[in-house]
């Protein structure tokens, strides 16, 4: 299939990865809020959000953020990380594709693409966790192959857990 899409890998504080970071927790931040709340996220609230998380988990050689760009322009993230536990299971995190190129194929091809990347540091399976309001990730990943699981953190905002066995 033909596609405008480019992907690579990409430093996690690059200036285009922070950009999409931040487009990414925002939208995921404000959907909890406005469900939970009947509000935004507090702009205080996002920032320490933004600063705190697994940034730094996404580098080479225990993790990889791979750029997704839709007819050049920076438009999609997915990241994975080696678990602490058993550097055969790494993580699927940051699957995120711009609102307005959504439904253009991104998504799929930057799943299988972290999937190339756990592969190669040498995981033998993804896993990952997600909301209930996330309604389009759960879809995507059922659709691609994972299959719900039972918990395997203790993440509070964590209500869907999924795993898929990397061939290779």
């Amino acid at each position: 299939m033909r596609t405008s899409w480019n992907l690579a890998p990409e430093p996690y504080d690059s200036p285009v990865a922070v950009a999409l970071w931040r487009a990414y927790y925002t939208e995921v931040s404000d959907r909890w809020y406005l469900l939970h709340e009947g509000h935004a996220t507090d702009p205080a609230e996002l920032e320490r959000g933004i600063a705190k998380g697994v940034q730094e988990q996404l580098a080479p050689p225990r993790g990889q953020l791979i750029v997704g760009r839709h007819d050049g322009e920076p438009a999609g993230t997915a990241g994975v990380r080696l678990t602490d536990a058993d550097p055969g299971v790494a993580e699927l995190t940051r699957v995120f594709v711009r609102e307005e190129l959504r439904g253009k194929g991104g998504a799929p091809l930057l799943v299988a693409a972290a999937e190339d990347a756990a592969r190669a540091l040498g995981a033998r399976v993804l896993r990952l966790d997600t909301r209930s309001d996330l309604v389009e990730a759960r879809a995507l990943y059922a659709r691609l192959g994972y299959e719900e699981t039972a918990a395997h953190n203790d993440d509070i905002y964590a209500e869907h857990w999924f795993s898929k066995r990397l061939v290779p």
